[in-house]
C-alpha cells in the first residue's frame, strides 16, 4: 500500500523537514504539535527550505505553492485520523513518546502504519506502547532532512516483513535510500558516530587540543565536510547529550558516556547552532 496521506507528530526541524520532504514527493501530509507557536515556526521554516531550494536550482518557483498546499497544520491529533502512516518526531524521550504512541494506535485505522524517528530509543519500547506492534517500526531521517538522502529503516523484534517493505518503499517514494537495521541503541550511524564526536568533545574539555585545531585535523586530515565539534553544535548538544545517555543506558560503555562539559553546556543553553551558541557563536 503506498502512502498518500502521511500524518508528522512534531513541527520542530526534524518534524518539518520531513513534511517537506514528503510533499515533494506529492503526499499529502498534516503535521501536528501541541504549540501553535512551535506550528508557525514551522511554517517559517518550510518557506525558508523552499526558497533554498529554489535559489539552488533545487526546486522549480512554480512548484512551491503546490508543495506548501500538501500540508495541513493543527494542535489536534485527530486530525490524523486517515493517516497510512504518521511519523513520531517529538523530543527524545521515552515518557513523551511514549503516550503520543498510544494515543496514536487508539485514533490510527488497524492497517496505519507508526513510525519513529527517534535516533536512539528502542523501538521495542515504543511498539510496546500499542496494540500494533508488528506495524511499529523506526524511520530515522537525517539533517537536513529535504537535502540528506539517508533513513534507517530500524526492525524491531515484533515488526513484519509487510511493515519493512511499506517503510522502504515510503523512504524510497520520498528519494532516500534506506538502509536496514536492528533495534539496538543508536543503529548504525550513531552507534559509529557518538563515540568519535565524544571523543573530540574529551580532546578539547581536556585541552589536548584547540576547538579550531580539533575541526581542521578532521577536516583536512580526513576529508570530512566539517568537524567534529562544529558537527555536535549542528545536531544540537541536549540532542546528543540523550542519545548518549540511551547508549551508555543499553551498552555501559565509556565511549557512550556524555563528557562533563556537555552537561553543563547543556544546563546553560549552549545547545549549539539552534540556540546560537554551543562549542562556536552563531
Amino acid at each position: 500500500m503506498e502512502v498518500q496521506k502521511l500524518g508528522v507528530v512534531g513541527a520542530g526541524f526534524m518534524g518539518t523537514g520531513i513534511a517537506e520532504a514528503a510533499a515533494r514527493a506529492g503526499i499529502d501530509v498534516v503535521v501536528v504539535d501541541s504549540e501553535a507557536a512551535a506550528l508557525e515556526r514551522s511554517r517559517r521554516q518550510l518557506a525558508d527550505s523552499l526558497a533554498h531550494a529554489v535559489r539552488g536550482g533545487k526546486l522549480a518557483s512554480d512548484e512551491v505553492d503546490s508543495v506548501t498546499g500538501r500540508i495541513a497544520h493543527s494542535t489536534e491529533l485527530g486530525e490524523l485520523g486517515e493517516s497510512e502512516l504518521v511519523v513520531e518526531a517529538v523530543f527524545e524521550d521515552l515518557a513523551v513518546k511514549g503516550p503520543v504512541f498510544a494515543a496514536l494506535d487508539r485514533l490510527l485505522p488497524d492497517d496505519a502504519l507508526v513510525a519513529s524517528n527517534t535516533s536512539s530509543i528502542p523501538i521495542a519500547e515504543l511498539a510496546a506502547r500499542t496494540g500494533r506492534p508488528d506495524r511499529v517500526v523506526g524511520l530515522h531521517f537525517f539533517s537536513p532532512v529535504p537535502v540528506m538522502r539517508l533513513v534507517e529503516v530500524v526492525v524491531a523484534l515484533e515488526t513484519s516483513a509487510e511493515t519493512v517493505e511499506r517503510a522502504r518503499a515510503f523512504a524510497e517514494k520520498l528519494g532516500k535510500q534506506p538502509i536496514e537495521t536492528k533495534d539496538r541503541s543508536g543503529f548504525i550511524v550513531n552507534m559509529l558516530l557518538v563515540p568519535y564526536l565524544m571523543a573530540a568533545v574529551r580532546m578539547y574539555e581536556d585541552g589536548f587540543a584547540t576547538r579550531d585545531d580539533i575541526d581542521a585535523g578532521m577536516k583536512l586530515g580526513c576529508g570530512h565536510p566539517m568537524g567534529p565539534l562544529t558537527l555536535c553544535d549542528f545536531i544540537g548538544l541536549d540532542v546528543l547529550y540523550a542519545v548518549c545517555n540511551s547508549l551508555y543506558d543499553e551498552f555501559k560503555r565509556d565511549e557512550y558516556a556524555p563528557p562533563p562539559l556537555i552537561k553543563r553546556m547543556v544546563a546553560a543553553g549552549r545547545l549549539g547552532r539552534k540556540a546560537g551558541r554551543g562549542f562556536y557563536d552563531y
